[in-house]
């Protein structure tokens, strides 16, 4: 089993490790061409709809409560489980379908009475050479249209990810983590195909809802790429099925205390962008004050969430995602169950802390090479690096709450991660509503996640070290130990390596900066991890 886990985790994170490059690469022509601009603003605003239904419901609630059901049905009784997955998938898709016409209709009546008012396009273009004067968007109405063009991606993109479950089961990873290449490539292909309708503001415009179309086509796509690998499962749907439909009710009554309990951290980034997007959507005043936010909060803080996103989803996703099948699998065997969680645990902390560390030191040089040029400035990127040492500091404890409340569900306990993820609720919009009013402004976002994060990580382990005897020995402290002074001396290295480097705002001296500190970070780290003989054990 334990070299099984450790592949998948291999494969995952490698395929996840692509995915990240391609959106990379998305992010940075979108950078360039668009800048922290209102269109920017709006598109951000308009994709994080999708997505958060994404992760909500395709990756979080229903992956997570049908996967452990599924995965104990076919051990016992494989006809039914596939019975049971064919019936899931044909009901979940109507259900994603009837959400998606809800949403569609409330986006429209948005549009219709969208306020109307306009944000400056800043800084003026550069076309051709040429200098454009500043354009003026109405950026609520183009947010509002955006997403209705985007949002019938989210039933096709959360049939993927359940499908994905269903493969994950089988012990198949490949399928659904290639997935999100397929998005990004799109992205690519339409942010490139629209530079030649740049030169105005109807330009700019084709450009973003060429892009958002090209969303649509993506999604259609993964479905194609998913359905073809699930043929070889042999999925029977029979909607006359009384035990089937008896799982996928029970699936469905669990599926809403899972939605907040993995979904925590997306809520709430889902609640910092409503925040941010406020200049955009409302203007830039609120109850007739000004808003301490401006125009492109939403924009750089969701280019600051690509960046930290990177280690999460190449590592802790990625290791949270492979453990899941193993841990439901031995639920009743809690030796077991302990060793495999104690074991993604210390993977999660190993690369987690370090993650967190290098990339609060290397934010600055980081965030300037991934998106400065033409359109992003320097103040654009210094602006971007203050969100992101925001999120970097809790890295390692987003990784580990997604192990720990996977945990949970395996053990079908879905009530605990709730009312945990509730609380967290409640204390990230009180954090928001108190940093964005300090000097830390939109960072306060960033921040206020993070430390939801970490107080939701010792919650959760805490209280999954009373449902598992022997979870979390004394000698777990000591093998965590060693890669916290491991990234110590790494902090030491960065910071010493960093002095020495050229301290200049340009393209090439960042990139410089971001090669000599990052390079310095990594054979220090690896070093020190072993010489400690810090490197997790294998279960």
């Amino acid at each position: 089993m334990s070299k099984s886990f450790e592949h998948h985790a291999r494969v995952v994170g490698a395929l996840t490790l692509i995915s990240r490059v391609t959106g990379f690469a998305r992010e940075a022509i979108f950078s360039r061409v668009f800048g922290l601009g209102p269109i920017m603003d709006a598109f951000s605003f308009a994709f994080m709809m999708p997505n958060l239904f994404r992760r909500l419901f395709g990756e979080g609630a229903l992956s997570a409560a049908f996967l452990p059901r599924f995965a104990k049905l076919d051990r016992e009784d494989p006809e039914s489980a596939r019975r049971f997955g064919a019936l899931m998938l044909a009901v979940s898709g109507g259900i994603f379908f009837a959400v998606l016409a809800v949403v569609e209709l409330i986006l429209v009546v948005l549009w219709w009475n969208a306020p109307e008012y306009a944000v400056d396009f800043h800084p003026p273009l550069h076309v051709g050479g040429a200098l454009i004067p500043s354009l003026s968007v109405q950026s609520a109405a183009l947010g509002y249209l955006l997403a209705m063009l985007m949002m019938p991606y989210m039933p096709l993109v959360c049939l993927v990810a359940l499908s994905g479950a269903v493969l994950q089961s089988k012990d198949r990873f490949v399928v659904t983590a290639a997935a999100p290449i397929i998005l990004n490539i799109a992205f690519v292909v339409a942010a490139l195909a629209g530079i030649p309708f740049l030169g105005d503001e109807a330009g700019h415009r084709a450009h973003i809802l060429l892009v958002a179309v090209s969303v649509l086509g993506a999604g259609v796509l993964q479905v194609l790429w998913t359905f073809g690998a699930l043929r070889k499962v042999g999925l029977i749907l029979d909607h006359r099925d009384p035990i089937a439909w008896m799982h996928v009710k029970k699936t469905l009554a669990e599926s809403l205390p899972v939605m907040f309990g993995v979904g925590v951290l997306q809520l709430n980034t889902f609640v910092d962008g409503l925040i941010a997007s406020w200049p955009t959507l409302m203007g830039p005043t609120i109850f007739g004050f000004q808003y301490p936010l401006q125009a492109g909060a939403m924009a750089a803080f969701a280019g600051a969430q690509r960046l930290y996103e990177f280690p999460l989803a190449v590592f802790g996703i990625s290791i949270a995602t492979a453990m899941f099948p193993a841990l439901a699998r031995s639920s009743s065997q809690p030796e077991a169950f302990a060793s495999i969680v104690r074991s993604g645990i210390e993977r999660a902390w190993f690369v987690g802390l370090p993650a967190s560390v290098g990339l609060f030191l290397v934010a600055e040089p980081a965030c300037g090479v991934a998106f400065q040029g033409s359109e992003f400035t320097y103040d654009d990127t210094l602006r971007v690096a203050a969100i992101l040492r925001g999120f970097a500091i809790a890295i390692w404890s987003y990784s580990i709450v997604h192990i720990a409340a996977r945990a949970f569900y395996a053990l079908d306990d879905r009530q605990t991660p709730l009312r945990v993820a509730l609380g967290m609720l409640v204390l990230n919009v009180a954090l928001n509503l108190t940093l964005i009013f300090s000097s830390l402004r939109e960072a306060g976002l960033a921040y206020s996640t993070a430390i939801c994060s970490v107080v939701q990580c010792v919650v959760l382990l805490a209280l999954l070290r009373r449902r598992v005897p022997g979870l979390i020995p004394p000698s777990l402290f000591v093998v965590l130990l060693k890669p916290a002074v491991a990234t110590l001396g790494m902090a030491l290295c960065v910071i010493a390596v960093g002095s020495f480097l050229p301290s200049g705002t340009d393209w090439n001296s960042l990139l410089l900066r971001f090669i000599g500190a990052s390079g310095a970070g990594v054979v220090s780290y690896c070093a020190a991890a072993a010489l400690l003989r810090a490197r997790p054990k294998s279960i």
